[in-house]
């Protein structure tokens, strides 16, 4: 029975769609994971013929969990996985056991920041940044405030801090020396304005664009993408030069083949990579892309691994927004409503609510604490974004108060007035029970 090994996957978003696509393209799907919540629930993956538990984080006992696979029963065809920081180690076990293997290389670089700063280095793809190891901040002054601090093994957006004077370096710069004791610390200077998402996928090593995103960014002590708004008229000048960027950023990291998103702001005329993943992204992104392009990534990404063509040729165009919707105040959900509406208002095309009653929400501090997303489409981009706002609007959650109050996560902490900031991210759902 031909087989597709999956390294770790979320409950739903783009590694689940991939599960699903596996199912659909009529292959055995084994999911190695670490979740013994998974294991409680299993009936919440009707995709995955095959569930075990292993530790993920240590290569040995990975590849002991795929030798025990059944090779009389099943064949296996690909080793794979959507979640960083799996992807490298599906890399690397596909290579062991004689399967086609994305860049390993490329990936195990895109994966350390500091990696990926040095890949770039004689391009004008990077922004001015240092590297600090070692327990003293460094010289604060070598790049012109306001600079971003990152750890370098990290995908998590709370482990990115905006500095805009010295005690906002100095903290931010303590805090990630806590969480990452034996890490360097990035800093790069911070780029202003537009951000966009580049999905590309690498084969033989030609990379292909697959899609050009716009981001709606708050900012909340953390930069949070709250918005995507897929750009369907991208043969301008402006996006002609953003896709060559990608491209080339794509290259200098070696990629031969395999997936990888990119995130991008101009300066001074030249595009500036902000972050490098050598996956498709995460969320609703596939949902995304395969509504505006009837291109589902995820499974032809899935066609590359196993050695067969991926059709990635764009099969119609239709203008589509993805709004998360976000909370402004802590508490316990006791139930969502609105879930209806929102489906029914026209153009929506996709509602997705993640919490379950009992679940505490939490103002954004994080990328997962995007507690549910609304896709609309439309005539023209603002209709598609209109629909997919009005949609999210209908959707309340009900809570009952704790103690910790409520903030306004649009707030930017550094006294900072960025102007891609803004309350436009339905922070307003909720209601407070007595």
């Amino acid at each position: 029975m031909k087989t597709i090994v999956f390294i770790g996957a979320n409950k739903s978003g783009s590694s689940y769609e991939a599960i699903k696509a596996s199912d659909e393209m009529h292959y055995y799907t084994v999911l190695l994971t670490d979740r013994k919540s998974f294991f409680d629930k299993r009936l919440d993956f009707p995709h995955v013929h095959s569930m075990r538990m292993c530790n993920l984080e240590n290569i040995n006992d990975v590849r002991r969990a795929i030798d025990r696979i059944d090779q009389d029963r099943f064949s296996i065809c690909a080793i794979v996985s959507f979640i960083d920081p799996h992807c490298h180690t599906a890399a690397c076990l596909s290579r062991e056991f004689g399967l086609k293997s994305f860049t390993e290389e490329t990936i195990e670089i895109m994966l350390d920041k500091t990696k990926s700063r040095n890949a770039l280095s004689g391009t004008p793809y990077s922004p001015p940044y240092q590297i600090i190891d070692g327990d003293a901040p460094g010289d604060e002054t070598a790049i012109q405030m306001p600079v971003v601090l990152k750890a370098p093994v990290s995908s998590s957006s709370k482990d990115v801090h905006m500095a805009a004077d010295t005690r906002q370096y100095q903290n931010a710069f303590a805090n990630l020396r806590r969480r990452y004791p034996d890490d360097p610390v990035l800093v790069e200077k911070y780029i202003p304005g537009p951000q966009y998402l580049v999905e590309t996928l690498t084969l033989n090593g030609k990379v292909h664009v697959i899609a050009v995103v716009g981001q709606e960014i708050i900012f909340s002590g953390r930069f949070i993408v709250t918005g995507y708004q897929i750009i369907t008229d991208d043969d301008s000048d402006f996006f002609r030069r953003l896709k060559e960027a990608a491209q080339s950023i794509v290259l200098a990291h070696s990629m031969r083949d395999g997936p990888c998103h990119l995130e991008l702001r101009q300066f001074d005329n030249e595009w500036k990579l902000i972050e490098a993943n050598p996956r498709i992204s995460g969320g609703a992104m596939n949902l995304l892309i395969e509504t505006a392009y009837g291109i589902n990534l995820t499974k032809e990404t899935l066609k590359a691994a196993v050695g067969l063509a991926p059709d990635i040729e764009r099969k119609y165009t239709k203008e589509t927004f993805l709004q998360y919707i976000v909370v402004p105040g802590e508490g316990t959900l006791t139930k969502v409503t609105g879930k209806n509406m929102a489906r029914n208002w026209p153009g929506v095309t996709h509602v997705y609510v993640k919490p379950k009653k009992g679940t505490i929400l939490r103002p954004p501090a994080s990328m997962g604490h995007r507690y549910a997303y609304v896709i609309g489409t439309g005539a023209s981009p603002d209709e598609a974004r209109g629909n997919a706002k009005i949609g999210a609007s209908k959707i309340k959650f009900n809570l009952s108060a704790n103690d910790t109050g409520a903030h306004n996560p649009a707030e930017n902490a550094s006294g900072m007035n960025n102007t891609h900031v803004g309350m436009d991210y339905f922070a307003g759902n909720i209601i407070y029970e007595s």
